[in-house]
């Protein structure tokens, strides 16, 4: 396993890190609970060390199954979580970062996580219309910090303007937005953090599955696998772009004799703005192939072909 340091913190996270958005069972199909903790149990075992969560996956039962899967192993664990987020009556997904949400969260998570101490509390996402100001939030995060609950704050899905806002008001460490070589929109959030001294928790970093090189045609999801309304890489003309670039790593992944899927994890990783790229793991197995990804290196010219070969089919 590979480390960095995540931003000027004194975390050092493994290169690869546990997403677990698919295993709260509402989004991505259904789960088995028990393999959920197998597969996180198998991955903290292999190495990694940053396990990212959040109450919005499952309505809380991701973060119940993480609690499960760290259960004696907590000191090898950076553990990440979000705020922000609640329901209302009608189980409609609310963002809300005012200082009673946030509160009643991080207690909810710590309740959920079974741990005294979360590592690092994320604020999932900005209020659409702000109705909570930035310094209300910080204070409201920074109080929680004083008293143990959390030891560092990051945020996830913020823009530049509203990580400014952030700044002027405490201490952001980190920042969550989807990367990935079929996704580069954001790149410069990696940059306003490497300005910032912040790390970077990449999300998305196998473009839902379609970099790991599983699909040959448009996959149809089954009932609950919401992925596709989520992701654009599920529609044409990107999805045929994707595939193309697939047998570009397909034929890297030979040269290396490993999955494809790793040589799409490492484009990620071993690029120096990202601290940890942030990999959905269900099964054991994925984990262990996922995981291995961190014992080998692409070489400068294998990257620079990827490079060359994705301006050229995306017309960058």
């Amino acid at each position: 396993m590979r480390f960095k340091r995540l931003g000027n913190t004194d975390l050092n996270v493994s290169v690869i890190g546990v997403g677990t958005w698919a295993i709260g069972g509402d989004f991505w199909g259904a789960v088995d609970d028990a393999n959920s903790i197998k597969t996180i149990r198998t991955a903290i075992d292999a190495g990694v060390t940053l396990v990212d969560t959040a109450p919005a996956y499952g309505h809380g039962h991701a973060e119940k199954i993480v609690a499960e899967a760290i259960k004696g192993v907590r000191d090898k664990v950076v553990l990440a979580t979000k705020c922000g987020i609640r329901w209302s009556d009608t189980e409609r997904i609310i963002k809300d970062c005012s200082p009673e949400a946030l509160m009643k969260g991080i207690e909810d998570s710590l309740t959920r996580l079974d741990v005294d101490t979360i590592d690092l509390m994320q604020i999932h996402w900005p209020e659409p219309v702000y109705k909570t100001p930035f310094e209300d939030t910080m204070a409201t995060l920074m109080k929680a910090k004083d008293q143990g609950k959390i030891r560092y704050i990051g945020v996830s899905n913020f823009s530049p303007e509203q990580m400014d806002a952030c700044l002027k008001a405490g201490e952001v460490v980190s920042i969550q937005p989807q990367f990935s070589l079929i996704y580069r929109d954001q790149e410069y959030l990696l940059r306003y953090a490497k300005e910032h001294g912040m790390g970077v928790l990449t999300y998305g970093s196998l473009g839902s599955g379609v970099l790991s090189g599983k699909y040959k045609e448009l996959p149809k999801f089954g009932p609950g696998d919401n992925r596709a309304n989520f992701y654009d890489f599920f529609q044409e003309p990107k999805w045929s772009k994707c595939m193309a670039l697939v047998e570009v790593l397909r034929s890297i992944a030979a040269d290396h004799n490993v999955p494809v899927g790793q040589v799409a994890i490492n484009w990620t990783t071993q690029n120096d703005l990202v601290s940890t790229a942030l990999v959905g793991m269900r099964t054991p197995e994925q984990a262990l192939q996922n995981v291995a990804a961190a014992d080998w290196e692409l070489s400068d010219e294998e990257i620079a072909r990827i490079n060359s070969e994705y301006a050229r089919i995306f017309g960058e």
